[in-house]
């Protein structure tokens, strides 16, 4: 079976005679045809990104965009003179894309060839088979999640937070004081799972095993009354981060067994680990029992290992360990804690229920 293709993360436009018809400098006007609006929304809706990389006068091009009223779909435009393959290279580094999930469209094949030439994984496509690129597999997302929905927006809330980082003067604690953070922390239901599953598939540094877990693997979970599958969600500001960390917990008599802890890179800088462990191993502390946390050792996770590492766990082995160490675990580790009590995050609003084992009938 051939391999599935790697999803088209980011489409680049070029603007004349390609995503509108005319070109602006020598026609004036322009016109935006029904069906390339309607593309663009349709890509939107699949959590594609889209931008542009135009030959033009950006102050004109931008104003024609806006006109249009489709401006708002694009993010990191680059509008002026230069080589179209450094206006891409510039957008992928931007959104710290790789170049083979960002795709560029042209009507011209010098400039399909030039951004070829200088990017070679970057998918080029020609503006006469624009159109189709819905049906291809690369542009089709199996599932698309709530957070995919938005994730333009969300993009766009993160270059207004860098913004507003890069102007603040004052200590960094302050500053994430002035985003006004709000953690929450929830039970999952059947509508989270495909954002936990997803998640699951997408960190890489911040989980601690790496292990995928199925949509059918989170459905046995959350229909067991001996574990929690939990999903966090943070926001500021200036909009929502969406789903950033998943935690799968099974419950023990003397210990919480932290089965698998994910979280976002994306949210790292706000101290969301280390508020949701602190959260965790409270929660332990006033339940009266010691946290037992799956580590894998992966070639991309070593910032898991600091951050149980950080928050107390150790190495050390406990009694406690018997009742999650029962079975097949093969390479996964545990990082032991014997909990104690912590103070709330002094830089954002935690919200979080009660945990333990849900009670028959509840």
């Amino acid at each position: 079976m051939a391999d599935e293709p790697t999803l088209v993360k980011c489409l680049v436009w070029d603007l004349d005679n390609t995503l509108w018809r005319g070109t602006l400098l020598e026609d004036g006007e322009v016109a935006l045809s029904d069906e390339i609006r309607a593309l663009i929304a349709e890509l939107d809706s699949r959590g594609i990104l889209q931008s542009v990389a135009s030959k033009n006068d950006h102050d004109h091009a931008w104003a024609r965009l806006e006109a249009l009223g489709v401006a708002e779909y694009f993010v990191l435009p680059r509008i002026g003179w230069g080589p179209k393959s450094e206006s891409v290279r510039a957008i992928a580094d931007e959104l710290k894309f790789a170049p083979r999930t960002v795709a560029f469209v042209d009507d011209q094949p010098a400039e399909r060839a030039e951004v070829t030439y200088h990017l070679p994984e970057v998918r080029c496509y020609d503006a006469a088979e624009v159109l189709e690129l819905t049906q291809r597999p690369e542009f089709s997302p199996e599932v698309v999640t709530v957070d995919a929905k938005r994730r333009r927006s969300m993009y766009q809330a993160g270059f207004r937070r860098d913004a507003a980082r890069e102007s603040f003067g004052g200590p960094d604690e302050d500053f994430l004081r002035s985003l006004e953070l709000v953690m929450e922390i929830k039970r999952a239901d059947e509508t989270d799972l495909s954002r936990v599953e997803e998640l699951t598939l997408r960190t890489s540094q911040m989980n601690a095993t790496g292990v995928h877990y199925s949509d059918a693997d989170l459905r046995a979970l959350l229909a067991d009354p001996d574990h929690d599958v939990l999903t966090v969600t943070l926001a500021d500001k200036f909009g929502t981060h969406g789903a950033v960390g998943v935690l799968l917990l099974g419950y023990h008599e003397q210990v919480w067994h932290l089965k698998l802890l994910a979280t976002s890179c994306r949210v790292v800088s706000f101290g969301a680990g280390a508020a949701l462990l602190n959260w965790l191993v409270d929660s332990a502390a006033r339940a009266g029992v010691h946290l037992a946390a799956d580590f894998r050792r992966t070639d991309r996770n070593r910032m898991m290992d600091i951050a149980y590492r950080f928050a107390g766990f150790t190495d050390d082995d406990c009694a406690c360990l018997a009742g999650p160490g029962s079975g097949e675990r093969g390479d996964i580790q545990f990082r032991h804690l014997a909990a104690d009590r912590r103070p709330a995050p002094s830089t954002m609003t935690l919200a979080a229920p009660e945990l333990g084992r849900t009670p028959a009938g509840a």
